[in-house]
């Protein structure tokens, strides 16, 4: 008898969790709340509650070279890094190639996954489901895969900014943020220096009149292409990573801190961090 799998998600987790059941010979059933696969990926001008959004430009900090499925590789004339629209479009070719989207059931929300009763010894599990009718069921799994990824819910701790109660202007999280047009010839503060901070804040600064970027700490800035043209992801090795375990941590920070810092002059811009490059670093 073949085992059912549960999973939950069609993003791009959730097509390799399917492709790699049907590998298995196992039958998959992909519950997707939304109306197409993509996950995060899929561009939308309103955020939808619980789930993923991202803004118009968005572009992959990893090369197609690294991120793509091993026995389904990015077409040669897609650049190596993806605009989000491209990288649906490969999500696409991939679902049709191995005919994933007959496994998926679109518009339909997983509600609760919990074991059943004899799970001792039949390992299964009970999952309910509703549909966009709102029509309930409820359905036997022996495993349940959970796609459902870590971007949904924005963290904005207003209690963190003194005085926002009497702000007149306006504040959001970058999750709600799509395109710069509206914010032209006007003042705004990015908070925050990780990868949506960075590249939101230098897309504002084409459009505002001012934009400011907040950060509580500096940060080492790393660029997508590295040295030759090649991607930078792609310059780590087995032989890169032998070397970190051999070479002493400090020189090997120097080194590379010295390398960023013939780009731009972290000191020069306010931007050195007490933390070492190996410690933590911004793609």
């Amino acid at each position: 008898m073949t085992r059912r799998v549960a999973v939950i998600g069609g993003g791009t987790s959730g097509l390799a969790c399917i492709k790699s059941c049907l590998d298995e010979g196992l039958e998959p059933v992909c519950y997707e709340s939304s109306d197409d696969i993509g996950g995060l990926w899929k561009f939308k001008e309103n955020p939808e509650p619980d789930r993923a959004s991202i803004y118009h430009s968005v572009i992959i900090n990893t090369s197609k070279e690294m991120m793509c499925f091993s026995d389904f590789p990015i077409p040669a004339h897609f650049p190596n890094y993806m605009h989000n629209s491209l990288i649906m479009d490969y999500f696409r070719m991939f679902a049709d190639h191995f005919q994933l989207t007959k496994h998926i059931r679109f518009n339909t929300k997983v509600l609760q996954v919990r074991q059943r009763s004899d799970f001792s010894d039949s390992g299964q599990w009970d999952v309910e489901t509703e549909n966009k009718d709102g029509k309930m069921e409820k359905h036997i799994f022996d495993a349940v895969m959970i796609c459902i990824g870590h971007h949904c819910h924005p963290n904005l701790p207003l209690h963190d900014f003194p005085g926002i109660d009497t702000f007149k202007g306006t504040y959001f999280h970058s999750r709600d943020y799509k395109t710069p047009e509206e914010w032209r010839n006007k003042k705004a503060v990015v908070i925050g220096i990780g990868n949506s901070g960075g590249d939101i804040a230098v897309e504002l600064s084409r459009a505002t009149k001012q934009v400011y970027l907040s950060t509580r700490r500096g940060a080492w800035i790393t660029n997508r292409v590295a040295d030759n043209g090649l991607p930078r992801d792609m310059l780590y090795s087995r032989k890169t990573l032998l070397l970190r375990q051999i070479l002493p941590f400090g020189l090997t920070c120097s080194m590379a801190e010295r390398k960023l810092d013939n780009r731009f002059d972290h000191s020069l811009y306010n931007l050195k961090p007490k933390h070492r490059y190996g410690s933590n670093s911004i793609a």
